[in-house]
């Protein structure tokens, strides 16, 4: 029996699983930071850093309210990986003890207008144009000598999950050449989670990981999917060969089918585009989506599993049916289906 609800069950003892897999692929000197932003992507902030502390070596935030939550619940590093833009969030840095991360000259001239003592990472445009410092600017900056060697010289790969794009060789030639351009003092952090996955070499001092340990998108790895969201059947109906279901009546019946009703749909976090045939899991058998989904409801096709009743509990992603084929199988990524569960899913951490 469950409560009529879609839940959200976050396994913590598969993210400790996931974590020590990856830290087995890296040096044994680099340090690794969990990457918790986006409310620990879906999986609960507060109580995922209370789990984990133990596990890592620093926690990771893009918003000053996350540090500021990541704060009360460690003492460990916690980095504002998309740094601070006014002096009030640097009095609040300084205060929480919050390392921030720098990608704009606007923002030296901040902590140098606060004579701030923050700890700082230094973030390098390499190609991917998106946030960073260019070589110019690095330079720039380095001569007022506000990069120390506690700083960490950093920047994010493009297209790590792909070894074989050229784009990899361009960006680590550019990294290695800005650390040239500060001495080669600073501490260093290139590693993103695919990054570390298909170049652990570049592990260095500091690696920055977030999908991977929480199972998303690498499939090949046994990284374990650490959440299982699944919504009871609350009704099951037989429908005639030729009768169609849901919404615009999108699928049609080829035969005689028995079909059940799932409390759950794009409002709890199943996307309204998912294709029919989607695979979900209910009684460990395979069923598969019949129909458009519901902003509460999401019809599948039992008409092959026996002894399928009202309440039991249907899954659309888990440790058994991965987040990567539901993703895959919809044009997704697994990102975007953890980052998407609504506030109205019951959320339990284990």
């Amino acid at each position: 029996m469950t409560t009529h609800s879609a839940e959200l069950i976050v396994d913590c003892s598969k993210i400790i699983s996931n974590i020590s897999h990856l830290k087995s692929l890296i040096s044994t000197e680099s340090k690794f930071m969990f990457i918790v932003k986006s409310n620990a992507y879906g999986h609960s902030l507060k109580e995922i850093v209370k789990n984990l502390e133990s596990y890592v070596d620093a926690f990771g935030v893009v918003r000053m309210e996350e540090a500021i939550l990541v704060r009360k619940a460690t003492s460990k590093p916690i980095l504002l990986m998309q740094g601070i833009y006014t002096e009030s969030e640097i009095k609040t840095a300084k205060e929480n003890n919050i390392q921030v991360v720098i990608h704009k000259i606007s923002q030296f001239e901040l902590i140098g207008k606060n004579d701030s003592e923050l700890g700082l990472w230094i973030k390098i445009n390499t190609g991917m144009n998106r946030l960073g410092l260019s070589q110019e600017e690095l330079k720039l900056v380095y001569k007022k000598g506000i990069i120390g060697s506690d700083s960490v010289l950093m920047t994010h790969m493009a297209c790590g999950d792909d070894p074989d794009d050229p784009m990899n060789k361009m960006q680590i030639n550019n990294f290695e050449k800005a650390f040239d351009l500060v001495e080669r003092k600073t501490k260093r952090s290139i590693c993103n989670s695919a990054c570390l996955i298909n170049f652990p070499e570049l592990s260095f001092d500091w690696v920055r990981s977030g999908i991977a340990a929480y199972g998303g998108e690498f499939k090949n790895l046994n990284l374990k999917t650490a959440m299982t969201f699944r919504a009871p059947i609350i009704s099951i109906r037989n429908i005639r060969k030729g009768e169609r279901v849901g919404y615009g009546g999108r699928k049609k019946a080829s035969e005689d089918m028995r079909i059940a009703i799932v409390y759950a749909g794009y409002a709890d976090g199943i996307p309204q585009t998912t294709t029919d045939g989607t695979k979900v899991l209910v009684n460990d058998k395979q069923a598969k989506i019949f129909g458009r989904v519901s902003m509460d409801l999401v019809s599948i096709d039992i008409t092959n599993i026996p002894k399928v009743s009202e309440n039991d509990l249907v899954s659309f992603w888990s440790e058994e049916l991965p987040i990567n084929e539901f993703s895959n199988n919809n044009g997704l990524i697994s990102y975007e289906l953890m980052t998407r569960i609504s506030s109205r899913v019951n959320v339990k951490v284990i």
